[in-house]
């Protein structure tokens, strides 16, 4: 009897270990089954979201191509096909079970680095100091210098700067070392690698904008040859061109707000400044812009979980375009 005992015990513990292994392999198996679920649902999610963003990234190209080709309608547009302003203002439409929201922002009023030089540098000292409160001035020296002598191609390796930037030997000093550039910027996110350019500088933070708001990059570009369009200027960049008192900017602001200006001579305070028309200003305006950068979000729900791009392009003709940026998903601004 006592061995038929512990014989039916030792049959029972090793039953109950068989059920509890069998217990957890299910468990395992279940909880397996719902993350692999959850993350094909996450994947599923984050590609539909890829792909609203995408969309509004072709609605904002096919919107610059309408609006080059009904810059002058005859008549006035019926509504729901208006012209989409080209000033960052946000448009938003749904397709399926998401929807998107698009900005276009029109690149040519702003600030080209490239075309930045030792004679018209003064435009990116008081974008430093009025944008960025930058007020010492060794700072707004060392940015302003160090910038030119990242793109200058002139003396590569010789380790010779302007006197307050930066050649090759401090960038090898650096605890990560390497050199400058010697070259055009191709990005603007490159700043942050030059002297004095710090991410607040560049991206600002959610109580100031960043340099990188005022600044482009244009192709084809020459040092000295600003063209900025004052049609989509930004009042800041206006306000930083040398010699433009504060209120000519209000006065340019106040008339592209009823037309858009197809002439620098339709400003006669602004034709009195011949210095600033011929060093800092598009002299035909009205002629269109060629570079716009494209900010769009895709998402199913929420903007927060949005998936976002950012695109610049370069309308080679009427109909033909092709990408100097593109960033997905890239960290738009707010």
């Amino acid at each position: 009897m006592k061995n038929r005992t512990s014989q039916s015990g030792i049959a029972l513990l090793l039953v109950l270990w068989v059920l509890a292994i069998l217990t957890v392999l299910v468990l395992s198996f279940s909880f397996m089954t719902r993350t692999e679920t959850n993350a094909t649902l996450s994947f599923k999610t984050g590609i539909q979201k890829r792909f609203l963003a995408e969309a509004g990234l072709e609605r904002g190209i096919m919107e610059i191509f309408y609006r080059i080709a009904n810059r002058n309608p005859a008549v006035i547009p019926e509504e729901g096909h208006e012209v989409w302003k080209v000033n960052g203002t946000p448009y938003t439409d749904t397709t399926g079970d998401g929807s998107y929201k698009v900005k276009v922002i029109d690149d040519s009023g702003k600030l080209d680095i490239n075309a930045l030089s030792d004679v018209n540098l003064d435009i990116l000292r008081n974008l430093l100091k009025n944008v960025e409160g930058v007020q010492d001035e060794d700072t707004v020296n060392t940015i302003v210098d160090s910038i030119l002598d990242w793109k200058d191609s002139s003396a590569p390796g010789l380790g010779t700067h302007r006197l307050n930037g930066a050649g090759d030997d401090y960038y090898r000093s650096l605890p990560n070392p390497y050199e400058a550039k010697h070259a055009n910027f191709d990005t603007l996110e490159e700043l942050v690698l030059v002297k004095g350019v710090t991410p607040e500088i560049l991206f600002g933070d959610r109580e100031k904008k960043g340099l990188i708001e005022f600044l482009a990059i244009k192709p084809n570009t020459k040092p000295g040859a600003l063209m900025i369009n004052v049609n989509s200027a930004p009042q800041e960049v206006l306000a930083a061109i040398p010699g433009m008192p504060p209120e000519l900017v209000a006065n340019i602001m106040a008339l592209r707000d009823t037309k858009e200006i197809m002439s620098l001579s339709e400003i006669p305070a602004l034709m009195q400044q011949p210095q600033i028309v011929s060093m800092y200003l598009n002299p035909s305006p009205g002629n269109g812009s060629n570079i716009f950068t494209i900010e769009t979000l895709g998402y199913t729900d929420d903007e927060k979980t949005a998936h976002t791009i950012k695109a610049t392009i370069f309308l080679e003709s009427a109909n033909k375009f092709h990408y100097l940026f593109y960033k997905s998903p890239a960290k738009l601004l707010q």
